[in-house]
């Protein structure tokens, strides 16, 4: 694995497998911020989320939104974090990604 900071010379395994659940979280994380971002230049004024009353630049939309949203939003991304936590690490082995309709 690509370590140039050596970070992973005094980790030990519990820690690596930290490490590396935290960067695949923050790479998830950033993709979707990326994709919120071009949908939101794409349908300003045309979308059904919010009455479509959020207009200009997608770096000004952060502060229309209304208020509630936040608190659902919130909560929503707590309960998956929730999980994410209970479950902790799973081998990639046993994640069904190859299986379609198969959750364990």
């Amino acid at each position: 694995f690509f370590d140039p900071l050596g970070f992973a010379e005094k980790a030990d395994e519990n820690t690596m497998k930290r490490y590396r659940e935290a960067e695949l979280t923050h790479g998830r994380v950033s993709m979707l911020a990326v994709i919120g971002f071009l949908v939101g230049e794409k349908v300003e004024g045309s979308s059904f989320l919010f009455d479509a009353s959020i207009k200009g630049p997608a770096i000004s939309h952060l502060g229309q939104v209304p208020e509630g949203f936040w608190a659902i939003l919130l909560i929503a991304i707590g309960a998956t974090e929730q999980f994410r936590a209970e479950k902790g690490w799973v081998d990639p082995s046993e994640v069904p990604v190859d299986q379609p309709g198969l959750l364990k």
